[in-house]
C-alpha cells in the first residue's frame, strides 16, 4: 500500500501544479490544487524602458533576484534589437544574484557573478553589500513582492538604486484563498505544499484567520515547502514544523512527503 494512499495534498502552486499532482497520484495521494500564486504578468513596456535605461546610464552593479526577471529582460533586449549591447554591458558590469534559476541563466549566457547569495535568500546578498563600504549605482531587478524592501535596504547603505520591474504577480482569486483557508481550518487536507513565499503571504495576508490557520498547521496539517525562502516565510508566520527537502525540487518534495508518512507520522 502506498504511504500517501487517501492523503489529501493541497498544492498552492499554479505553475507545474499538474506535474506535482501526477507525482502525488502515482504514490496513491489525492492532489487538490489551490492556485495561490496569482497569474504572472510580464511588463513588456516597462522591460523595454528598463533595457534602454540600463544601456544609457552607468551602473556599478546589476542585481538579479529571479530567473524569470533575467529572462524577461533578455527577451525585451532582443525585441528592441539591442540583444548584443545588453550582454556586452552585462559582461562589463559586476553582477550579484540569488537563486538557482538565476545562476542557471548566467551559466547559459557565459556570465560570472561577483556576489552570490549563499543560501538563496536576499538577506544573504544584502549582507554582502553591507560588509562593503563602497557605494555605487545599482540596477536592481525585482518584482512586486519585494521591490520596495530591497530598494530601501540598498538605499540605506548609500547606493543609488534603479528599480527594474519586468514582471509582477496579480492577486489570486478571493474564492481560491477562501477555499484553501476553509479546508485547512476544517482539517480536510493532510498536507499543503507551497513552492514560493508569495503563496504563503497570499494565504496569510488577512490577519483575521491567522490563529486558526497556524493552529491547524501546528497540530494536524503538515506544511511542506520547496526552498529555504518558502520555508522561512512559513516559519515567520508562526508555523513551527515545516517539511523541507534538501534538494529544492518538486520530485524531492513529493518523495519527502511520502517518506514522512512512511515513518508513521500522522501529520
Amino acid at each position: 500500500m502506498n504511504s500517501l494512499e487517501g492523503k489529501r495534498i493541497g498544492i498552492a502552486a499554479e505553475r507545474k501544479a499538474e506535474v506535482i499532482s501526477k507525482m502525488i497520484r502515482n504514490k496513491g495521494g489525492i492532489p487538490v490544487i489551490y492556485p495561490l500564486q496569482g497569474m504572472q504578468h510580464l511588463n513588456e513596456d516597462t522591460s523595454r524602458k528598463n533595457i534602454y535605461d540600463f544601456l544609457e546610464k552607468p551602473f556599478d552593479w546589476v542585481v538579479l533576484t529571479t530567473g524569470i526577471g533575467a529572462v524577461t529582460l533578455e527577451k525585451a533586449a532582443k525585441t528592441a534589437g539591442v540583444h548584443k549591447e545588453f550582454f556586452t554591458k552585462l559582461h562589463e558590469t559586476k553582477l550579484a544574484v540569488r537563486g538557482k534559476k538565476t545562476m542557471q541563466w548566467l551559466k547559459e549566457n557565459s556570465l560570472q557573478a561577483e556576489r552570490v547569495s549563499s543560501d538563496g535568500t536576499m538577506e544573504s546578498l544584502l549582507s554582502a553589500f553591507s560588509a562593503d563600504s563602497t557605494q555605487g549605482d545599482i540596477f536592481l531587478q525585482a518584482y512586486n513582492q519585494d521591490d520596495a524592501r530591497l530598494k530601501d535596504s540598498l538605499d540605506h547603505l548609500g547606493h543609488s538604486v534603479y528599480l527594474s520591474q519586468p514582471y509582477h504577480y496579480e492577486k489570486p482569486l478571493t474564492e481560491v484563498i477562501r477555499s484553501l483557508k476553509f479546508d485547512i481550518a476544517d482539517l480536510y487536507l493532510d498536507t499543503v505544499l507551497f513552492t514560493s513565499k508569495t503563496q504563503v503571504r497570499n494565504l496569510f495576508k488577512d490577519d483575521t484567520d491567522r490563529k486558526t490557520l497556524v493552529k491547524a498547521f501546528n497540530h494536524k496539517v503538515l506544511a511542506a515547502a520547496i526552498g529555504k525562502v518558502t520555508a522561512g516565510e512559513l516559519s515567520a508566520q508562526g508555523i513551527t514544523d515545516v517539511l523541507q527537502p534538501v534538494d529544492s525540487k518538486m520530485g524531492a518534495m513529493v518523495v519527502a512527503i511520502d517518506h514522512h508518512y512512511r515513518q508513521g507520522n500522522s501529520r
